[in-house]
């Protein structure tokens, strides 16, 4: 389940989406996860699964990726979703002894279902249609008035892109380390809470060295490649607007301002 998180990979394509601005599709992003949170009605829910269906078959990204970025949210909504259901008030559908399931619990469970599922998506289509270094340059240059604050821009873009790239990383680091626990004896899926806890110690540790491990080898192939931040640098290709883009960034608009009405 580990290798299924889609958040920071990239895949090259062709798509009108891959080639958009990626400052565009940065703003475009958080418009679209502010809206997901606004909206709390069918009608406008329906009209955002079709905006995102749109967004899937222009970007001729494969089905399965994104289906796999889905799976890790299992075990959330086996948690969240009988919460919601049980302890929600309102019309009584159904008697479990003392808890009840109403109407209005059904509807948050499958609002909140679809929220995180949305969420998921959205920043799906970011990252697997935006290469690493172009996520970088279009942060940057978002936060680039920042800079008047004496606000490093540069580094803070550098390192939130890090960090999302290395998602993915660390989660096959982790598969792999609980994949040679396992052959070892190692028990992860029995036994009580807290000695499950305490079993994770065997891959918290393995997996906390290898994070320092691959921090200090990236900080090596900077320095080798005489890194110096955000100071003087200059980008191999500049970022301008193009008629797609402002297309773009107006239907995210227009969805922003209809989630306040809908």
């Amino acid at each position: 389940m580990l290798r299924d998180i889609t958040v920071g990979q990239y895949l090259p394509g062709d798509s009108i989406i891959h080639h958009l601005d990626p400052r565009i599709k940065i703003i475009v992003t958080a418009l679209l996860m502010i809206a997901i949170f606004l909206i709390d009605n069918w009608p406008g829910l329906v009209g955002l699964g079709m905006l995102l269906g749109t967004v899937y078959w222009l970007s001729h990204l494969p089905g399965i990726m994104l289906l796999k970025g889905l799976r890790p949210l299992a075990l959330i909504m086996l948690i969240a979703l009988p919460i919601q259901i049980l302890l929600i008030p309102g019309d009584v559908l159904y008697y479990l002894g003392p808890l009840t399931i109403t109407q209005q619990g059904i509807l948050q469970a499958g609002l909140l279902t679809y929220r995180l599922m949305a969420l998921v998506i959205v920043t799906s289509f970011l990252t697997l249609t935006t290469s690493p270094v172009a996520l970088t340059d279009g942060l940057e240059s978002l936060m680039k008035p920042l800079e008047r604050f004496r606000v490093p821009a540069h580094e803070l873009a550098m390192m939130m892109t890090i960090a999302l790239r290395f998602i993915p990383i660390f989660a096959e680091e982790a598969e792999k380390i609980v994949k040679a626990q396992k052959a070892r004896g190692a028990d992860f899926d029995s036994g009580r809470l807290l000695k499950r806890m305490r079993n994770l110690v065997a891959i918290l540790v393995p997996l906390l060295i290898s994070a320092f491990r691959r921090a200090d080898e990236l900080a090596l192939a900077m320095e080798a490649r005489c890194y110096q931040g955000g100071k003087n640098r200059t980008r191999l290709r500049q970022w301008r607007l193009g008629k797609s883009d402002y297309v773009t960034l107006v239907v995210g608009l227009i969805v922003l301002v209809c989630s306040f009405y809908v």
